[in-house]
């Protein structure tokens, strides 16, 4: 055996590193762990709330078209055309002169709160299409997606909040007005004379249900800015995590002893030896 041989070294195993270098290796191999541990997850919470702020920006547009159809009152022609009743149905309880006037009154008041109907649906609507562009761009793992990406949709999250509140302030303030004219008075007598004491100037469920779901959609992007700022953190540290590990030079002992590994140095045989004797 060469190791019975005087003059010879041999090297079997492979030398052991210094401290720092095994030190080095184990953070190196936990990091790289962990990256890929980190490169799978998805964040589906951030999902979840953009999902649920494009329901609720739906109900705030179907709450705004219902509010409208419901206080048109019996004509037909007031608002979007759906009133609760037809003027020529054969439940009308208005007759002759009262009948015309009733139905310039709904004429009137519904187009007195058009802009406010037309301008809620519009505004659900662009909120809506947005989110869900954001809920699309989304859906992929999260060192795929792009910073700038992330930050819009931060911007945006914090935008829509606040717009969703001056909105559902705007809104409930715009009815109360329209409310407190002469056209909604008469229009409220003359109904309370046939006892449709619903058909009044308060403020109706419909658009009670607006700025409800309005409040909710807004705590909802409020929540989705801070999860939009937690992932915007993270996806920073994947991607740097990613960017050094594509990047990390070889150690520099782990080429050379590989390539010294379980084999002789030839260099310190000792050449007074007669090779038949290495045999």
């Amino acid at each position: 055996m060469w190791a019975d041989r005087p003059g010879i070294q041999t090297e079997t195993t492979r030398p052991d590193l210094t401290e720092t270098e095994e030190t080095g290796m184990v953070l190196m191999s936990t990091g790289m762990q962990e990256t890929h541990t980190r490169k799978d997850l998805q964040l589906p919470v951030t999902g979840i709330v953009h999902m649920a702020a494009t329901g609720t920006n739906l109900m705030v547009l179907i709450c705004v078209a219902v509010a409208q159809a419901v206080m048109s009152g019996f004509s037909s022609m007031g608002g979007l055309a759906t009133g609760s009743f037809s003027l020529n149905s054969a439940i009308n309880p208005f007759q002759g002169t009262e009948l015309q006037e009733v139905r310039a009154l709904d004429m009137q008041y519904s187009q007195m709160r058009g802009p406010g109907v037309y301008g809620g649906v519009a505004f659900s609507l662009v909120m809506g299409v947005i989110t869900l562009f954001f809920l699309i761009g989304g859906a992929k793992p999260l060192y795929r997606i792009p910073i700038k990406l992330l930050v819009l949709e931060f911007f945006f999250d914090v935008l829509a909040c606040v717009g969703y509140i001056v909105a559902v302030g705007l809104y409930l303030h715009f009815v109360i007005q329209v409310n407190a004219t002469d056209v909604c008075k008469k229009r409220e007598r003359l109904y309370a004379r046939q006892g449709y004491t619903w058909m009044n100037c308060d403020v109706q469920g419909s658009d009670a249900a607006v700025a409800l779901f309005g409040l909710i959609t807004a705590c909802l992007y409020f929540v989705g800015s801070i999860l939009c700022a937690l992932t915007i953190r993270l996806a920073k540290a994947i991607q740097k995590d990613l960017y050094l590990e594509q990047n990390q030079p070889e150690p520099e002992g782990r080429s050379h002893n590989g390539k010294q590994r379980d084999h002789v140095h030839c260099s310190d045989i000792d050449p007074n030896v007669p090779v038949s004797t290495l045999v």
